[in-house]
Order: structure tokens, then sequence, then C-alpha cells
């Protein structure tokens, strides 16, 4: 029997899933056996008498939650009642998931981490976390290319402490015989509880290392990342000599340039097919509903432009008529997923590429193969049953998604040209990394379109490999219209998104579920400074799901005062909470209210102030006690309470600038009154810079250093006083 260990994964869209799934299946080329378990489904572990290593995999989603699937087991470990030494017998290793561009990046894994050294269990290989903004590879492949080593020096480390626990034993057996139903079990426990915290001595150093962006994956030609049979050494015979040279001295999407050109590459192994894919006729196709048993398919009643037509972004405010639909009521800071279908163009385009013209109203029959060897395999949920090969390219599947470097992998097999095939195993390769990330954005253009529905259709590969964590195009917007308010409508804002033409795409093009929302509606639009609704006939309907939050949510009680940022369209959501302050007030009026502050900016005041003539309404009233403006593009001299400490050189100024600003203000709320603080918005610039001021402004105003700052910022996130709800 091969020596085992215990792989727990917890994972939000499969990533994290996925790559435990890889791993349960390289222990094997180790001599190792993996006993695989998602973190919900505890009936199939048991860490109270768990003796053999244990791998942890987990990714987080939100602002720093645990994934669905690993909530439970958060919860109950953070139990109070469990002691300093609850998991003392327990060896482990943690790998988590995470990406920069948010807040409280890899939060779910380091607080797992942190809780079970809490409770006694020690470290025998050092955590590792991954970065999707900059590629989770770039940590992901050297830890669990580490592990091994490390998992097998823990197995024999136990052994040793076994057979040491068995000699006292034997020493002591004329004294006392044990009672030979406990004895193993004696053994084990004791051997556990002493092996010492984290055992490869350096490993943190060396993560920590892998986890720089700055890191280069390049490798000298015929050295291999990964040696064993994970990945395969590429040599260059399958190359036409010169075919791939840049002639122009520029790297492209086609064409490579030293010396990755000359490298030899290594490239993950392609992962054993497990689904059987087959198509048949039929004289329907499903309805869209099937998707979804909670999408709701929801009529449009007015639509209006935020912005005006000089804005350098346009804004939108759409409102749906729900009154029809009793069920689907929602609270302020709720938000909502708008389902909109993959352009006809581009599907018929797909079918016509792959000469299934004749057979888009035949169903998809998918089901595991009868052979197969993948632990937990099951039929996508996604993919709705009986479903046509049209619905399923029209609805389910992201088919303008980046693809990922899994999927450029198995693409080699199926390509038969030597220069396609070298350039493809380049940018899939550690080797290429630099090569995908500057190409990434076009890569759909030349690989999507001609390849994702015969893979699917063959079922050659793992169906999962090809589809992005998001399947379904599915955008997501935030609720800002209170039900005390407008009961029966739901209002929401968004900017569309603007694909400037760029190296190999000549024109410019919107996103696909903004650029159609606005295409729906632009001949109906209300402009600015048109009070007067449409008098065209009524709007189209679109497919919405609520997705209810449980966190981004005004305070229960009225009297603690909060703080919002929200630049921009972040200030979506926080119409919403004080439409609902000013419903309180007039139902209360004798109630004691705490202070209510905005934060909100953009580019210029009289463009894009969006929801400026209710926001100065609120003001007036006082459901809002504090208005802090910024306008970046516009004269910082112009501004109301313009921040003299900024330089005359510096002319744009963003709500940092004001938090920063109010500093004594913010310290009081947070931390002397106990209110709260909710950020919603831009996750790659707007956040990060809020956070970093809020340390700078905690640092100031109370005298704390850099780690007592952290520790105080990390508080409130814990006190769930701190909420981000921010996209990137």
């Amino acid at each position: 029997m091969k020596p085992r260990f215990v792989l727990l994964y917890g994972s939000q869209k499969g990533q994290a899933q996925a790559i435990a799934e890889g791993v349960a299946e390289e222990a094997e080329t180790h001599g190792l056996f993996a006993e695989l378990s998602c973190l919900e489904n505890n009936e199939k572990y048991n860490l109270e008498t768990e003796t053999a290593p244990v791998v942890f995999i987990v990714s987080t989603t939100g602002d720093g939650e645990p994934p669905d699937n690993a909530l439970k087991f958060v919860r109950n470990i953070k139990k109070k009642t469990l002691s300093s030494d609850h998991y003392k017998h327990i060896s482990y290793a943690l790998l988590g998931l995470g990406d920069t561009n948010y807040a409280n990046f890899c939060n779910c894994g380091k607080a797992i981490d942190r809780r079970l050294r809490e409770l006694g269990a020690s470290q025998f290989y050092a955590s590792g976390y991954a970065d999707d903004g900059v590629g989770l590879e770039l940590v992901v492949d050297p830890w669990i290319k580490g592990l091994w080593n490390a998992i097998k020096e823990e197995l024999s480390n136990m052994t040793s402490k076994q057979t040491e626990c068995v000699k006292e034993e034997v020493r002591d057996s004329s004294k006392e015989t044990p009672d030979p139903s406990t004895a193993d079990m004696q053994l084990n426990l004791l051997s556990i509880a002493n092996c010492q915290n984290c055992k490869s001595i350096g490993q943190s150093e060396k993560l920590a290392n892998l986890a720089s962006p700055s890191v280069s994956t390049t490798q000298t030609a015929g050295s291999d990342l990964r040696p064993d049979s994970s990945s395969r050494r590429i040599g260059l015979s399958s190359r036409t000599d010169g075919a791939l040279s840049a002639d122009a001295g520029v790297a492209s999407l086609t064409h490579s340039l030293p010396p990755l050109s000359q490298s030899a590459l290594n490239i993950p192994a392609l992962p054993p097919p497990y689904l059987c894919v087959s198509l048949q006729e039929m004289e329907t196709t499903e309805d869209v509903r099937t998707i979804d048993k909670n999408l709701q398919e929801v009529p449009i009643s007015k639509a209006t432009q935020l912005t005006r037509g000089d804005s350098v972004k346009t804004a939108l405010l759409l409102e749906l008529d729900i009154s029809t639909l009793p069920a689907m009521t929602y609270q302020p800071g709720d938000a909502f997923d708008v389902y909109w279908p993959n352009s006809a163009t581009e599907v018929e385009d797909m079918l016509h590429r792959l000469g299934l013209q004749d057979q888009r109203n035949h169903r998809v029959l998918i089901s595991l193969l009868k052979d197969t060897k993948k632990r937990g395999a099951q039929v996508p949920s996604y993919i709705p049953q009986n479903a046509s090969l049209l619905y399923l390219l029209t609805w389910c599947l992201e088919i303008r998604s980046v693809p990922k470097k899994a999927f450029l992998r198995a693409l080699v097999e199926y390509t038969v040209d030597g220069v396609q095939k070298r350039r493809l195993q380049e940018l899939c390769s550690k080797q290429g990394t630099t090569d995908y990330n500057s190409f990434a954005c076009l890569l759909y253009l030349l690989f999507c379109l001609a390849t994702l529905c015969l893979c699917i259709i063959h079922a050659h590969t793992c169906l999962s490999t090809f589809l992005s964590p998001s399947i379904f195009n599915s955008l997501r917007y935030h609720l800002y219209s209170s039900c005390l308010r407008h009961p029966g409508k739901l209002n929401f804002v968004f900017n569309i998104v603007e694909f400037p033409a760029c190296s190999g795409r000549t024109a410019g093009r919107r996103g696909l579920c903004t650029g159609g929302l606005f295409d729906l509606i632009s001949s109906r639009l209300v402009l600015p400074g048109n009070v007067k609704s449409s008098s065209k006939p009524a709007l189209p309907k679109i497919h919405v799901n609520l997705r209810p939050t449980c966190t981004f949510r005004p305070p229960a009680d009225v009297s603690v005062p909060f703080m919002m940022v929200g630049p921009g369209t972040g200030v979506a959501p926080f119409i919403g909470f004080l439409q609902q302050r000013e419903e309180q007030r007039r139902q209360n009026p004798l109630a004691t209210f705490g202070e209510t502050w905005l934060f909100f900016g953009c580019r210029h005041r009289d463009q894009d102030f969006l929801f400026r003539e209710e926001l100065e309404s609120f003001v007036s009233s006082g459901v809002l006690s504090h208005l802090q403006l910024s306008f970046s593009r516009d004269d910082p001299e112009e501004q109301e309470g313009a921040d003299e400490t900024i330089s005359p050189t510096a002319q744009r100024r963003y709500v940092q600038h004001n938090l920063k600003l109010h500093g004594r203000q913010v310290t009081d709320i947070l931390l002397k009154q106990k209110g709260c603080i909710y950020v919603c918005g831009d996750a790659r610039n707007m956040a990060k810079d809020v956070d970093t001021t809020l340390m700078e402004v905690i640092k100031a105003e109370l005298g704390m250093d850099q780690l007592e700052a952290m520790k105080t910022l990390a508080a409130l996130r814990e006190e769930k006083r701190y909420l981000q709800d921010i996209w990137g």
C-alpha cells in the first residue's frame, strides 16, 4: 500500500479544485496516495483523529471570504471553545489562491493557516500564496514541485518517531503490557504531537521570493523546471527552421524571439479525458430559464444616460420593473447578475468554422467515461441537460474570454502545423509567461473560435479545462434603489466598457454585456437634462438573477455612524443606503441617528457627477451628514474644500486625498465610535489607495507604527466594520 496523505480543497470557481485534483493525480507518480475531499464533505475525512500529513488548497472570494464549500469548515475551526492543543496531532501544508487586484489577498488561506497554528497544528511545509493577478503558476508550480519531498520527509519522520515509540514501549513492556486495542492510536498521537513546527528549513524564504512578481521564470535551454512525469520537455525538432523568426525584430502572437525561440520548453501534462460528449438530433431548443432556476426575465421600464456626451465614460441607469415578481425582494447593498448572450455573429462564425451549421439544433449529450480514474469526476453543473449546441454556445460558454494556459496546452494536441504547434507550446510553457501576458488580450481571436467547440463535441480532453471560471456571460451590477422608496422597481447604473483599437485589432469594440445593453436601449435613451420619460414603446426584457449579500449592508443599528467611499459607479449601492436611511428617519423622527459620510469622486463636476441632484438633496435634508467631493480632472483650486497640502503641480485629487484630509474624523468614527466604512468600486487602483490611506491615517492620528496600524485595520475587517465590494 502506498503511503497516504489527506488532500482538502475549498474552491469557489473551480481553480483550487482543479489544482487539488492535479496534485492527487501527480501523487501516484511519486509513489503516494492522496485522499482527496472537498472541505464541506466532512464525512469523508476526520481531522480530529487524522494521523497522516494534511494538505490544504483553498481560494478566497468576495470580501476576503472563504469559498462557499469551505465556509462551514472555517466557522468550525474558529469556535472559541476549541483548546490551544486541539489540533496538536495535525501536521499540514497549505496553498492559498488569491488576486492582489482585490483587497484581503488570500485571506481565507491565511485565516486557516493562522487558526491551525493557534490550535496547535504544526506545519511541515511552508505555505504558498499564489496571485492570479500576475499568474498563479508563478507560485503554484514551484510549491507543488517542492511538496513531494516535503511530504516524503514528513512521512519518514513520522515513521521514525513511531519506531522510537515502539522501542520505548518494548523496553517498558516488562513493567506494563499496553492494551493492544489502543496501542497504535497512542503511538500515532504521541509521534505527531512531538513533530517540530515547519520542518523544511528555508522553505518560507524560498516561497516568499517565488511570490514576488519580479522573479523571472525564464529557464536556460535544457533546464527542466519540473523534471517529473507531470511535465513534458519539448525540444526544437517540431519547429520549422526559421519559420517563426521575427523578421521585424519584434515578438508577436505568432512569432517569438530569442532566447524563447531557441529554448527547450517545459509544458504541463495534458489531463486525461473523463467526459463522453455526443450530438443527437432533436426538433426544438431549450428555453433559457433552464440555465438557472433563479433566473428571471424582467422588462426595462426606463433608460437614462447620467453622463454628458463629452464625458470620457458613458454611464447609464436602467430601471427594471419587478412588480410582477413578488418573490424577488432585495435590500440596499444587494447585487444581481445580468445574463447576456454571446454575439449571434460570433456564434455563427464558430459553427461555420467547425462545419457544424447543420447540427446547430442537435442536443449535446455529456456523460462520464465509464473507465475514468478521475477522483470526484462529475458532469459540469453549468451545462444544462438536453440543451442544443446553439443554445450551449449562445448562453452557457464564455467564448470571448481570454483562454488560460491549460486551454492552449490542449490546442497543441490538435495542431498539425509545426510552426503553430511550437508557438502554442511556447505560450503555455513556463518560459513563455512573458509572451503569454503580452498577447493574452488577442489570444481568443486566433484560438477560441476555431477550437473550443471541437474539443467539446469530440471530448478528447477534460471539458472543464477549456471553460473560464465565470462560465456564463454574467456581469455583476450593484443595486442602489431601496425597496422602501421605490417598491416594484430595480435600478442599476453601469459604465459602457470600451476596448480601444490596439496591435492586432484595428477597430475598437464594446464589452459584450454593457455594449449589448446600450445597443438595446440606445434609440429610447433619456439624455441628461431631459426630465420627460421616453414616449416610445416599452423597452425589451433582460435576464437577471438576484445575488443577495449578507455583509455589505448599512448597520442595523441606526445610531452607528458609517462612512462610504464610492467614486464613479461605485456610488450606486450607497444611494440605496441613503434612501433607506431617509425612510428610517421619516418613520422614526425621534430616533438618534449616527453620522453618514460619503466620499465621492469622478473626472469632472459638470460631466460625470452621478446622482448629483439626489446627493445634494440628501445633504439638504440631513440624511447625508457630509458629502466630500473629488474631481480628478478639474482645477483643484476651484474644488470645494481643496486640500492645501497638495502641491500646485498635483492637478488630480481622488477620494483617498479627502480621506486623508479628514483623517481625524475617520479615526474617531471607526475607532472611538465603533462605526463602519464601506468601499465600492475599482479594485486595481482606488481600493488599494484607500487601504493605504486608511493605514497612514491610523498611524498619524494614533501614533502607531506600521505593524500596529496593520493589525488595527485587520481587526476592523474581522469585525465586519471595514467592508469592500470591489471589482477588477
